[in-house]
């Protein structure tokens, strides 16, 4: 029998709506979109799910897995690099590869590592955690779309002090567009939440392998932040306590 319109809402009232429409309403999935808590509510296990779970940009396409973070999450060290590479994408580890490598040697020269425990414990990650195709530059999207990641692990992680490599992930933290020439050398503070975090920048590994000559400034660099640590360290050891 055919049904017209007024003739359908009627029945609707009435509960004898069409069986095939009924059917149809009950059996039509129903979508609810998926609510995640912000960054800001995560502790450390809820980061790095949600990081692995990230599509905020296009990377999650190409991807091979997620670069969370490597070390230790009671380290007052934390060295921040731009972004994984194709050995990094494979092995979901950042700084494995012949940059990593040379990070290595750098943090032993002045006897930190990722296996150390207390004072010599560094904790290392990236600003973005997924590989650009190619190992391009990060554009502006992608580091939006990580940074409150970030931003997240340096509160849970609650560093004394953070090392900057690379010009992106500079001018990620400091929200700069200068030169690493012209930002090393001197410490900055970076506000994350309600604290402001000490943090020194230096030239990334990976332009080291190309540019031999600056290692000396490096070593500079990393004199610098053993001697603010080290100053980070006596003020809080000298402080008198609020009892």
């Amino acid at each position: 029998m055919a049904v017209n319109e007024s003739s359908a809402r009627l029945w609707h009232r009435l509960g004898l709506g069409p069986l095939w429409r009924e059917r149809a309403m009950l059996s039509s999935p129903v979508l609810v979109k998926e609510s995640r808590p912000p960054p800001t509510q995560l502790d450390w296990e809820g980061l790095e799910r949600a990081v692995a779970a990230c599509t905020a940009c296009s990377l999650c396409q190409s991807r091979t897995q997620t670069v969370f973070g490597t070390g230790s999450h009671g380290a007052g060290w934390m060295f921040i690099g731009e972004a994984p590479g194709a050995e990094e994408d494979a092995r979901g580890e950042p700084f494995v590869g012949q940059a990593g490598r040379l990070l290595d040697n750098m943090l032993a020269a002045v006897g930190l590592g990722r296996d150390r425990p207390g004072e010599q414990a560094v904790f290392i990650a990236n600003v973005l955690k997924c590989r650009p195709p190619g190992n391009r530059n990060p554009d502006a999207a992608e580091v939006a779309a990580c940074v409150p990641f970030l931003r997240r692990q340096i509160a849970l992680l609650h560093p004394r002090l953070i090392v900057v490599l690379g010009r992106f992930a500079a001018q990620a933290m400091l929200a700069s567009d200068a030169s690493i020439a012209s930002l090393r050398g001197r410490v900055h503070q970076v506000a994350v939440g309600t604290e402001c975090y000490p943090v020194i920048v230096t030239y990334h590994p990976a332009y080291l392998l190309r540019n031999l000559a600056d290692k000396s400034k490096v070593w500079d660099d990393l004199c610098l932040a053993r001697k603010t640590y080290s100053r980070l360290t006596t003020d809080c050891a000298t402080r008198p306590s609020d009892a």
